[in-house]
Parts: structure tokens; C-alpha cells; sequence
């Protein structure tokens, strides 16, 4: 009924804020390095009377769907489970462990080495991934998050991201750009990418010569970006609240544009309409209040590392890069690593 966010971090407080969560704010007891979940969750509920069921969703997982979190809330709320914990199945084959200096052999645990399984042929064995632990209060108020009547949710491999040790973080990515949760509608091939021109095709930064020349720098490997989406059969359009005809003239980049916008929306309607193309089909990169309608509206929609807060939290995707400086170009390359995820399931 309500989604919290448990910390004790000026930042993280701000941020779990502004995209719309509410925030418990932890005392320094229970948020030590030694502090464990269940320490957070009983401080929680002492504030909280009116709570009767509690998910800690693991923000380790960030593969986790909705949907998951749904059919979990119904085993507890319908089906009158008391906890109810994630796990995921592997095929892994587990040995005893010999420490130094024992003088004994190792011994398989679930296998017989003369009878080897293949994958296929083995059910395998469930694990708990961490993603996400449904306890209802009694049993935590004893000192549990997993008894009573219980029951396991067994959660898709692709989902089970658990991000523990560094090595484990670019993996994560990888695996959110691929199988992370794109919204309730099934992805479309993108036709159109329209590209705000200040902030994002550039740094935002203009130079004035002493002969009131401007100048404006961008980055090649934009333009590079630019050129993969157009031989992908991906339009590129440009849109710009200022006058920057002389700058686009002088990049020669070949895209329509559409400059001195005061509605960038109305622009982008407009050319949606025009192509007959359906919201899912157009992509929106970003970086300024006058962008978060856009943002909003667009089938898939990013924004540059620096982008102002408000299109931050309207946007799907938030770039490494700044604007300017390669933020086109890893937008693009999202663009595709989706692309291939709808061409996957079509194969499917």
C-alpha cells in the first residue's frame, strides 16, 4: 500500500523523494555496516502501527518486475502464506570443501560422479537470490522474515541479479539494459529519435569571440552515434528552444531540425503524427524542464548524467555521460541493446 525507502543518507533521501517514494529515516543503531535487514524492518514497524505486512525488496536486485511483487502480495494477502522469499533454480554441481592441511578427499554433495547429469536432464536445485523477502509483522515482531506457513516465489534467471562485489555491477547493467522492466507494453521498433540540441548534442556551453561570434563544442563520437541510428533505419530530428541555425550548418549532420521551439512537445506531436508512428515508436533524449513533457510522452526516453532533476525522473534512462560529451552515442547504443530484446522475443 505504500513504498518506502529506509536510509540514512542526505542524498538518497532526496532522491527516493523525488521520484515519489516515502522515506524512513534510520537511526545510526541499525545502520552500521554489521546492521542486517531485519534490524532495519523491526525500527520500521515500531513507527509504524498500521503496517501488517512488509517487502523488503532488495535494492541489490534490480531486475525485479512488478509483476513478480503482485503475484507475491497475493500468496500472502489471498492465500494466507506468512512469508514468502525468492529463489532461483541453478545447475550446480556442489563439493565438500577440504581445508588446508586435512588429510581427507572431497566428496560430492548432489551428485554421483559415475552418473553425471546433463543440464537439461536435471531439475536442478533452488537457491535464494535475495531479491526480495514478505513477512508478515507477527513474524518479524519474533525476530523472523522467514517462517510460519511459508512459501518460495522462484523468479527467471535472467532476473536474478544480485550486485555483492564490484565485478557484479557492469554485469547488472547488462542484464537491466536487456531484461530490466520496460512498462506494461510490449516494446515496438523505434522509427524516430529526437534529440535536443543544447545539453545533450552539446554541453550546453556557448563561446562568444571578442567579434560576438558564438561557438559551441560537441563530441564525434555523437555524430558517430547519429550515423549507427540512421544506418539502423532510425530517423534522427533535432529540436532547439534558441536560434542555432548557424551551428547546425556548420555540423552538417543531415537531420531535420526544428529550432527556436517554445513547445517542444507540440514539435514532437506534430512529427509523430506526420510519420504515423505510435509513442512506442519514438525515442526522446533530453535534458531540461522544457523536455519532461517529451520525456513523458515517448516511447522510450533518456537523459544526459547532468540533466536537471525534474527530467531525470521523467525519463526511462539515465546516461553515464554528460551532455555533449558521448551522451548521444550511449543512448543510441541502448537504443539498440532493446532493439535486440524485441527482435529476440519476435524470434521466440
Amino acid at each position: 500500500n505504500s513504498i518506502w525507502v529506509s536510509t540514512d543518507h542526505d542524498e538518497i533521501e532526496k532522491v527516493a523523494k523525488q521520484f515519489g517514494a516515502r522515506v524512513h529515516r534510520r537511526s545510526p543503531e541499525v545502520s552500521q555496516d554489521s546492521s542486517t535487514s531485519l534490524e532495519a524492518i523491526t525500527e520500521f514497524l515500531n513507527h509504524h502501527p498500521e503496517v501488517d505486512i512488509v517487502g523488503n525488496i532488495q535494492a541489490t536486485s534490480p531486475c525485479l518486475h512488478p509483476s513478480d511483487l503482485v503475484k507475491v502480495a497475493d500468496l500472502i494477502q489471498k492465500e494466507g502464506f506468512d512469508s514468502v522469499f525468492s529463489v532461483v533454480r541453478r545447475h550446480q554441481f556442489r563439493w565438500s570443501e577440504v581445508k588446508k592441511g586435512e588429510n581427507k578427499m572431497t566428496e560430492p554433495q548432489n551428485l554421483n560422479p559415475a552418473k553425471r547429469y546433463r543440464r537439461q536432464d536435471w531439475p536442478g536445485e533452488l537457491y535464494e537470490n535475495g531479491s526480495f523477502y514478505f513477512a508478515k509483522r507477527h513474524l518479524i515482531e519474533k525476530g523472523y522474515l522467514q517462517g510460519g506457513k511459508m512459501a518460495y516465489y522462484e523468479m527467471r534467471a535472467e532476473h536474478s541479479v544480485d550486485i555483492d562485489i564490484d565485478i557484479d555491477w557492469p554485469i547488472a547493467e547488462q542484464r537491466v539494459l536487456s531484461f530490466g522492466y520496460f512498462g506494461k507494453e510490449p516494446l515496438k521498433e523505434v522509427k524516430l529519435l529526437v534529440c535536443s540540441i543544447e545539453g545533450c548534442l552539446t554541453n550546453g556551453r556557448i563561446y562568444v569571440t571578442e567579434d560576438h561570434k558564438e561557438m559551441v563544442s560537441y563530441d564525434y563520437r555523437d555524430i558517430v552515434g547519429i550515423e549507427l541510428l540512421k544506418k539502423r533505419g532510425i530517423q534522427v530530428r533535432l529540436i532547439s528552444e534558441r536560434d542555432c541555425s548557424k551551428t547546425l550548418s556548420a555540423m552538417q549532420l543531415g537531420c531535420v531540425a526544428k529550432i527556436s521551439a517554445s513547445n517542444k512537445l507540440q514539435v514532437l506531436k506534430d512529427w509523430q503524427e506526420d510519420m504515423g508512428l505510435s509513442w512506442k515508436e519514438v525515442a526522446y533524449l533530453g535534458n531540461e524542464e522544457s523536455d519532461v513533457e517529451c520525456l513523458k510522452q515517448a516511447g522510450m526516453s533518456g537523459v544526459p548524467a547532468d540533466a536537471c532533476a525534474a527530467a531525470q525522473k521523467a525519463a526511462g534512462y539515465i546516461c553515464k555521460s554528460s551532455g555533449g560529451c558521448g551522451a548521444v552515442r550511449e543512448f543510441a547504443e541502448h537504443i539498440f541493446l532493446l532493439l535486440e530484446k524485441v527482435n529476440s522475443a519476435r524470434k521466440q
